[in-house]
């Protein structure tokens, strides 16, 4: 069965940086594009990243274009999420997701916390 395991999350101060790290499994990760998700307290859950299946397209969030990066390493069946340059407002849960065939997949979700 997919499954999507997130971790690298935590408390940073503002202007830090996190990595948040996603391994991929029952499923062909290589040929799948890959998207980070993120939802804040009282918000709805927004789209932050995605990458194609061979990371030679990315498209960001206006509000995190050039302090984020997503990646991935088809070896490692993992996509990433670097993070510079936190603000308070970047604070959430950042999910992992997949769209293999027609169902959509989730991870259990990682805690970014914003704080000084």
């Amino acid at each position: 069965q997919v499954q999507l395991v997130e971790s690298g999350g935590g408390l940073v101060q503002p202007g830090g940086s996190l990595r948040l790290s996603c391994v991929a499994s029952g499923f062909t990760f290589s040929v799948y594009g890959m998207r980070w998700y993120r939802q804040a307290p009282g918000k709805e859950r927004e789209l932050v990243a995605t990458i194609s299946s061979t990371g030679g397209s990315t498209n960001y969030l206006d509000s995190v274009k050039g302090r984020f990066t997503i990646s991935r390493d088809n070896t490692k069946n993992t996509v990433y999420l670097q993070m510079n340059s936190l603000k308070p407002e970047d604070t959430a849960v950042y999910y992992c997701n997949a769209r293999v065939a027609t169902l959509t997949y989730w991870g259990q979700g990682t805690q970014v916390t914003v704080s000084s």
